[in-house]
């Protein structure tokens, strides 16, 4: 009984209770927040707009992370007695303190919020930065990280970011020059790169009506006759070979030849 009375007395003292009302309401704080932000900006019309909501949407969420930490912080020296207002005021000079060490820190947040206002890229782009061409992995408040298509990871402090190429705002225009054997009569393959341009059109990612372009070169031992579609920059490179293997399949289908290297040995007979 005397071990029950300790531990009511222990919980209803002022810094237990009011410390776990305040961890409480930390969390439901930080969870309504992002609830809120994601119903108010998670809203994009299309791809490119849900992309730039989604990059604003982290952003926020860590600005919003570190503001409840503060809060949180200060509630609770408060809880214990500690006078947050002085606290508060002398804040202000360790803060201009702090603002001179770290001026590197404040570059990284504001030109993160710069990339995201001038549409520099948002997370999902495929950007080149210095000749390292990948997905924007993640944008936060100091860095923001690319991922190329082998895996690796290319981190930058966001203040160095000066000049970036975005090639994902635009769709990707893919030619593919079709290479048969010079023995195939022009009219039977224009028809069957009608059928391919069809199959295609099927391919999730193309965007516009497939175009065949006419014949492009008289090579060696080809003729190349070449073909164009749009898809999304970041669907590229599956397209193609999506397009690839449909060409080859109609190609058999319609026994139309693809020409290949071959090499030819002669024996010297001796008479």
């Amino acid at each position: 009984m005397e071990m029950v009375k300790g531990v009511f007395s222990f919980l209803s003292k002022k810094q237990v209770y009011g410390l776990a009302i305040i961890l409480f309401l930390g969390i439901i704080s930080y969870y309504f927040g992002q609830f809120l932000i994601q119903k108010v900006i998670n809203s994009g019309k299309n791809d490119y707009e849900k992309k730039k909501r989604k990059t604003i949407v982290n952003l926020i969420s860590n600005i919003l992370k570190y503001v409840i930490y503060i809060l949180l912080v200060l509630a609770i020296l408060n809880l214990y007695g500690v006078d947050t207002k002085a606290l508060i005021a002398s804040l202000g000079i360790v803060g201009a303190v702090l603002g001179l060490a770290l001026q590197d820190t404040i570059k990284d947040f504001i030109s993160g919020i710069t990339i995201i206002m001038d549409n520099f890229f948002v997370v999902g782009d495929i950007v080149t930065y210095n000749g390292f061409t990948g997905e924007i992995l993640e944008l936060g408040l100091k860095t923001t990280k690319i991922k190329n298509f082998n895996g690796e990871v290319l981190v930058i402090s966001n203040r160095n970011i000066d000049q970036v190429i975005n090639i994902s705002q635009e769709l990707a225009k893919i030619f593919i020059d079709i290479p048969t054997a010079y023995e195939e009569k022009i009219s039977k393959v224009e028809k069957t790169i009608t059928k391919i341009l069809a199959e295609i059109k099927k391919i999730p990612d193309v965007k516009k009506e497939p175009e065949y372009l006419g014949v492009s070169e008289l090579s060696d031992s080809s003729v190349k006759y070449t073909i164009c579609f749009y898809c999304t920059q970041e669907k590229q490179w599956q397209v193609r070979r999506d397009a690839l293997k449909i060409i080859k399949d109609i190609y058999d289908k319609d026994k139309i030849k693809i020409p290949y290297t071959q090499i030819e040995v002669h024996h010297e007979q001796r008479v």
